[in-house]
């Protein structure tokens, strides 16, 4: 059976990106960029506003604001292109035009756990906040990671991740810092169906 990854890389203060910053908020160093290039193969899962970004970049679109990729930007966009990709969407159409994409018009919910259910290796969503929140409270993800970057985009950050969420209990399972700046934070969710004080008569 396949585990599934809820994975973001987030401001301090819960945005997935920020007007007129880099990826990576510019602060990868070479700690998290070694990590990040040994973490194990996946199948990524995302949404069409997702897709339509990150295979507008595959394709050569620069980011705005940027007149050229930054390497460690251009390898992760490679190294996206390799990997198998499905895309939850009734809005794109087939053929996709992105490397080694899938196109799933059913719905996410129920695809993705008939994945996890006859697959072994790991699924992953990437970006993708309201695919990730679906299947969050569907009770299907087992690990959920943030990798925290230590800015607060309170002016200019873009896409709060956590708007519309259940409340959920977070057990830790693992924390790692790199060069010094960048916390990790894996946990086991488990969606609460109340809040602890909230007991039902």
């Amino acid at each position: 059976m396949s585990e599934l990854l809820v994975d973001f890389i987030t401001s301090l203060d819960g945005h997935a990106s920020g007007e007129g910053w880099p990826g990576f908020w510019g602060l990868e160093g070479p700690e998290y960029l070694t990590w990040l290039s040994k973490q194990p193969k996946a199948t990524y899962l995302m949404g069409a506003n997702t897709y339509r970004l990150m295979s507008g970049f595959a394709a050569g679109q620069v980011p705005s604001g940027q007149d050229e990729f930054r390497p460690e930007e251009e390898a992760s966009v490679d190294e996206l292109t390799q990997a198998s990709k499905v895309v939850f969407s009734s809005s794109l159409k087939e053929p996709l035009t992105w490397a080694n994409s899938t196109l799933v018009q059913n719905d996410a919910v129920e695809a993705v756990r008939a994945m996890k259910s006859s697959d072994s290796g790991l699924l992953s969503t990437i970006g993708s906040l309201t695919l990730a929140r679906s299947l969050l409270r569907a009770g299907l993800v087992d690990r959920f990671r943030v990798v925290m970057f230590p800015v607060i985009t309170g002016a200019t950050g873009k896409e709060r991740i956590y708007d519309g969420y259940p409340d959920v209990a977070l057990e830790m399972t693992e924390h790692h810092t790199f060069d010094g700046r960048i916390q990790l934070v894996e946990y086991k969710p488990r969606v609460l169906e109340h809040p602890p004080l909230d007991i039902p008569a």
